[in-house]
């Protein structure tokens, strides 16, 4: 008597194929508002950690080169010849500013630009004028005349506001910044609202 051959069927069954597909449906259910919520974060995080960077680099820059170095928000702050103007969230430059009055001459250095702010990302300089100048000893030089009041606290906030967020903090930043020149980044609700909120 010939033995029967068997044959081996692959493939999904339609019970397994709908719960792959309930698992998927789950995964993207909670995976893109987190996703989402995890692109403003990174966004956020890039501006506050650009402008906080800029200025301890002007703040070193200063010391090292022995000569005045100046931020200062810029509305063309990736053209050949910027100037300061505008707001931080448009831009804004770090350069040598020689004889010290906020304005980028012939012949100052443009050591760093930052094009404006990521989509979405909007930064309050709480009413100062937006600059900041170390001097040659790595210090703030205070108020320029001139010039106006040097900023002393930014707020960066997205459509979000200063709510808590993931972990526990704030999805919006502040940066503050003491007279000496020293910067730091807050990222709790009630710190970030005593210095503006958004």
């Amino acid at each position: 008597m010939a033995a029967m051959k068997t044959r081996t069927e692959t493939g999904f069954t339609l019970y397994e194929l709908m719960v792959t597909l309930t698992i998927v449906a789950i995964v993207l259910f909670y995976g893109i508002p987190n996703m989402a919520e995890f692109r403003q974060n990174s966004r956020m995080t890039t501006a506050a950690n650009d402008l906080h960077s800029s200025f301890y680099y002007a703040r070193s820059e200063s010391s090292r080169a022995k000569t005045n170095i100046t931020i200062c928000a810029s509305l063309d702050s990736m053209d050949a010849a910027p100037s300061c103007g505008g707001e931080f969230e448009n831009g804004w430059i770090v350069f040598e500013d020689d004889d010290g009055d906020i304005v980028v001459d012939a012949g100052e250095a443009i050591l760093k630009r930052f094009p404006a702010a990521p989509f979405g990302v909007m930064i309050d300089s709480q009413g100062a004028t937006d600059y900041f100048s170390f001097a040659a000893t790595g210090l703030g030089r205070g108020n320029i005349a001139g010039a106006g009041t040097a900023v002393t606290t930014m707020v960066f906030c997205d459509e979000r506001g200063n709510q808590t967020a993931a972990g526990g903090r704030s999805a919006a930043r502040a940066l503050v910044v003491t007279p000496l020149g020293r910067s730091t980044v807050l990222r709790d609700v009630a710190q970030v609202t005593f210095h503006g909120g958004c």
